[in-house]
């Protein structure tokens, strides 16, 4: 059991002060159908809580795993440059859970301003570890619109391996497969700085557009539009973590 004002502080909606402040001032409902509660000492089970802060409905979560579904223009940076940053896209208590120098979800891994597609986003460092580090061979697909066309050769090239100007080995592809002439479909298990584009250009060609569409066991929600975000359910978070 924990404490009402303890749980809040938790999921994100500000300091213990803050908190405790928000179920005083009756902005706190819990229960079905829910009703203020004005005690921040109120034990509840966290298990499966759920409660509205200011009419907006939230249920506990121990830890946040999320999926969204990047626009382009968005930068993955909490201090974004020229765009606006991805973590707008999100309710703010995602922003400030855990309070700390490091609060809040973080992307796992980063896409490109003008890259769309599938983004996975947590408070978990060994969840964030386990899908970004290259040890663990966890296969990212890139749906690749090229300027001109390629062909089996240039398609196989990358799949034997290509040599970019910061490291002297090979960079291989997992799988490169020609949807058609301009649509390359790329699996890659690591990470490099602007790889896709730098690999594609290595073979002779050129990136027009990039959609990332899988990552591990998760595809992209079809009905998730550009901007939106969900919780990854339990299955899918254990796909994820290969188990």
């Amino acid at each position: 059991m924990k404490r009402l004002e303890e749980l809040l502080f938790t999921q994100g909606f500000g300091t213990r002060r803050v908190c405790r402040g928000l179920v005083q001032q009756g902005r706190v409902r819990v229960g079905s159908p829910p009703q203020p509660c004005l005690d921040p000492d109120a034990l509840f089970e966290p298990q499966g809580f759920a409660f509205e802060v200011e009419g907006v409905p939230w249920t506990w979560h121990e830890r946040a795993y999320l999926a969204l579904h990047k626009p382009a223009g968005f930068e993955c940076s909490q201090r974004p440059g020229a765009h606006p940053s991805v973590y707008t896209l999100l309710p703010a208590p995602l922003r400030q859970r855990g309070g700390g120098a490091a609060a809040g979800v973080q992307a796992v891994g980063r896409l490109d301003h003008d890259t769309t597609g599938l983004l996975l986003l947590s408070d978990d460092g060994a969840f964030i570890h386990r899908l970004t580090s290259p040890r663990h061979h966890v296969p990212k697909v890139y749906e690749v619109s090229l300027r001109h066309g390629m062909d089996g050769p240039a398609c196989q090239r990358l799949l034997d391996g290509v040599v970019l100007d910061d490291d002297p080995r090979p960079v291989r592809a997992a799988g490169a497969t020609l949807v058609d002439a301009h649509h390359l479909r790329l699996v890659l298990t690591e990470g490099k700085y602007h790889q896709v584009k730098r690999m594609v250009a290595a073979v002779g060609n050129r990136v027009e557009a990039l959609h990332r569409s899988a990552i591990g066991a998760l595809s992209l929600p079809p009905d998730m539009a550009p901007g939106h975000w969900r919780w990854l359910t339990p299955e899918e978070v254990q796909g994820l973590r290969g188990r």
